[in-house]
């Protein structure tokens, strides 16, 4: 069995099982305040910084999956590339994705379903240290419970391309889509929650022509929007805050936002 192993334990999260669930479970606890009674989400799109930035942020939409732990079978992944530049969407060759918490199976046939859509390429170059699919992994098996996965890096990819690929696997309530992507880049903190503000009113309005200043996942993040539009979704933000409120300084911050989409 082929295992991609975590790139970023460590760095953007505890390596140590123990360590990784208690901070978790602790952030999730947190975010329980906010909570609202809501159907089932069919999308959430969360942010990818380490834990202590964006973790309590991210934390914030996943509580709302514990409710339903037992519906979601298989989670499709979506973020962009950070460390390899290409052209489309990104498949992993391997049949599963490990980390401190576990190993989690991919979904080989979702993957065939897949592989032959526009501008899909299987290549481990773009996920073998890529943080943005990860960092999301070990909340998922903390809210969840068994599920496969479908881990797919977006290059430099339209909106059509990524809606392709969500609507091949858009299934039924057993799917659950995961978006990551954080907001603006070093900004000083008034301009940064201006410039979120205004991106997150585009998400809210499925706007799917975000750019790569108001979000960096706008990749993913565009062609997820133009999936929500034409399936009728609603989004909700559930939080949107930057690392000044969280663990930085608030001179150059990035900013973080939690939503859902039912």
């Amino acid at each position: 069995m082929s295992i991609r192993e975590p790139a970023v334990a460590g760095m953007f999260y505890p390596a140590q099982a123990e360590q990784l669930q208690r901070s978790i479970h602790e952030m999730l606890a947190e975010a329980s305040a906010g909570k609202t009674e809501s159907p089932p989400p069919k999308m959430i799109i969360v942010p990818h910084a380490g834990y202590i930035y964006s973790g309590p942020i991210a934390a914030s939409a996943y509580q709302r999956l514990k409710p339903f732990a037992d519906i979601y079978q298989r989670i499709i992944l979506l973020g962009p590339s950070h460390r390899f530049a290409f052209q489309g969407l990104a498949l992993s060759a391997s049949d599963a994705f490990r980390t401190p918490l576990g190993v989690i199976p991919i979904d080989q046939k979702a993957v065939e379903l897949i592989s032959t859509c526009t501008g899909v390429i299987t290549t481990d170059q773009a996920h073998r240290y890529e943080h943005s699919l990860e960092v999301q992994l070990p909340f998922l098996q903390l809210t969840l419970n068994q599920f496969t996965l479908v881990p797919i890096v977006v290059g430099l990819a339209s909106a059509d391309q990524v809606a392709s690929v969500i609507n091949t696997l858009w299934g039924g309530a057993e799917t659950l889509f995961v978006i990551s992507s954080d907001l603006s880049h070093y900004h000083d903190y008034m301009t940064a929650k201006q410039l979120d503000s205004e991106t997150t009113h585009k998400i809210l309005k499925l706007d799917h022509n975000l750019n790569g200043e108001q979000a960096c996942g706008c990749f993913p993040l565009n062609g997820a929007l133009l999936c929500a539009e034409q399936h009728h979704l609603t989004a909700t933000s559930v939080d949107l805050r930057n690392s000044g409120d969280t663990a930085g300084s608030t001179d150059a911050v990035v900013g973080y936002g939690a939503y859902v989409l039912h």
